[in-house]
């Protein structure tokens, strides 16, 4: 066992507050990683603050982290000490099921063990713990490269912000040409603008917020339609191959689905209450879905592609110690586009 300076969460009322962990001896296969940034995601609020009623105390959050590594297990070929690497959503899956061979470890028949939140195999009785620490020993598996070339705190939010985006662009092939409404303009939507953008589409922003086009044309949209304009919205209707839904709260879906062309489909991201008429999908026979993170593998070409595309997320730097704070200002919406912890703060402690 490895003593590790952590945050986290007691219960769903007190503020985050410093707390001790153990992480476990690096195993064979095992690559032992220094955490230097980590994302602050909003799904580190929902868990800490249990809004989705599952929560185990105490948690440490964190699942955007970037890191070099220590020392890696005897049977570990790909990782040397020394190399930048990333963990995102997952440490550990079944690896047998159709979904796990697939490399959709996300959809694991047994359940993912998540970075943090999971029954922990390798600690009977223990959960996983994120990224809100000094160090983590992951399974090489679930361990990503990370392009030197890039700015390394701003790739931390692309391990969930960026696969969270990139995989429905993939899995509904979005391509050169297509025009793409990404709506909502937060840590999911900026990501969304700037890889559609990348790979050729026309992204137009789709938001409540005239104020927010300016910065919307900054990360790649070409235009902006204001949702609340009635006869924008009806001069653009029928004209989407895709639609990237990012609004992280309950809403009505309405009054997007008919700008979907014939066939075409709407991808849900943000985790939250939806409701529509079926007679919006059932004329021109429109689709709507969801999508989870990506597996490790689309996870590792996502990394790639933005390495070949110099794309990172906009960032805010942070001290661990002012994570309260943070999350405070996520809740109101209060960040261009997303926290990042520099985990520095804590090993100085």
């Amino acid at each position: 066992m490895s003593n590790t300076k952590a945050y986290a969460a007691f219960n769903s009322k007190d503020d985050l507050k410093p707390h001790d962990i153990n992480r476990r001896v690096p195993g064979s296969s095992d690559v032992h990683i220094d955490i230097n940034y980590c994302g602050v995601c909003h799904s580190d609020i929902h868990v800490a603050h249990d809004d989705w009623g599952m929560t185990v105390y105490p948690v440490v959050p964190g699942h955007e982290i970037i890191g070099r590594v220590k020392t890696v297990g005897t049977d570990v070929k790909n990782f040397k000490a020394g190399d930048l690497v990333g963990v995102g959503c997952m440490v550990d899956s079944c690896r047998q099921c159709d979904p796990c061979q697939a490399d959709l470890e996300q959809h694991c028949e047994q359940g993912m063990v998540m970075t943090y939140g999971s029954p922990d195999p390798h600690h009977e009785g223990e959960m996983t713990h994120g990224g809100y620490s000094t160090q983590i020993v992951v399974d090489q598996d679930f361990v990503l490269r990370v392009s030197e070339d890039l700015d390394t705190k701003a790739v931390a939010p692309l391990l969930c912000a960026g696969i969270t985006t990139y995989s429905p662009l993939r899995q509904w092939n979005v391509k050169a040409g297509d025009k793409v409404g990404v709506i909502g303009l937060g840590g999911l939507g900026h990501m969304g603008v700037k890889l559609a953008a990348a790979m050729g589409a026309e992204v137009v922003m789709i938001t409540t917020s005239p104020e927010k086009g300016a910065d919307a044309r900054r990360l790649g949209a070409s235009s902006v339609l204001v949702s609340k304009d009635e006869a924008a919205m009806e001069a653009h209707a029928g004209s989407f191959d895709f639609l990237l839904n990012t609004i992280p709260v309950a809403h009505n879906l309405d009054p997007y689905i008919p700008l979907l062309k014939m066939g075409k489909t709407m991808s849900l991201l943000g985790a939250s209450q939806v409701d529509c008429h079926s007679l919006g999908l059932a004329f021109g026979r429109k689709v709507i879905a969801a999508s989870l993170i990506g597996g490790i593998k689309e996870t590792q070409e996502m990394l790639d592609f933005c390495a070949e595309h110099n794309i990172v997320s906009d960032v805010e730097m942070i001290d661990m110690q002012d994570i309260n704070n943070a999350y405070k200002r996520v809740m109101d919406n209060d960040v261009k586009y997303r926290f990042v912890i520099d985990m520095q703060s804590l090993k100085a402690v």
